[in-house]
């Protein structure tokens, strides 16, 4: 039987009607339309869903949707504000961090936790920061150059 829920994403609220077993990147992408939020593996292991809830990195493909009621959700399509990419957003097209694209967003949220979070890691940091997100694309190294930019550029704060 489904549920009304209330979300808060990206700054707006957003009324809708759920089975309780739904997923958050089910109803992100089907709901809302939000199809930046990527769902590969289904089961946690390639971090590609990955949004913030709260400021925490969390993976939406694990997360049902009535369990994040009343908590800040951001997507990759909150970052850029008035047509302006984010600077992390910025830096993975400006560092070839971004080949087949699939994994960027989710990778993209988990750097910005990261930094959010410290925002002066080493590359040692930032390799454990988005250990939880798998690119079969590259190896990495774009990835790790690009948020080592962020830092130096802005400082960190994401």
């Amino acid at each position: 039987m489904k549920q009304q829920i209330q979300l808060k994403v990206n700054g707006e609220f957003h009324e809708v009607q759920v089975n309780p077993w739904r997923t958050l990147s089910e109803v992100l992408r089907e709901e809302l339309e939000l199809t930046g939020t990527k769902e590969s593996c289904g089961k946690g292991d390639c971090g590609a869903c990955t949004v913030l809830i709260d400021g925490k990195p969390v993976l939406s493909c694990l997360t049902l949707a009535i369990e994040v009621q009343g908590k800040d959700i951001l997507t990759i399509e909150g970052l850029a504000k008035g047509g302006e990419l984010h600077p992390i957003q910025q830096a993975f097209v400006d560092h070839g961090a971004i080949q087949c694209g699939f994994c960027t967003p989710g990778m993209i949220m988990s750097a910005k936790a990261l930094l959010d979070r410290n925002p002066t890691p080493t590359e040692d940091e930032i390799r454990e920061g988005i250990s939880g997100n798998l690119c079969r694309c590259t190896g990495y190294l774009k990835i790790v150059e690009a948020i080592q930019a962020v830092v130096k550029t802005i400082g960190g704060k994401s």
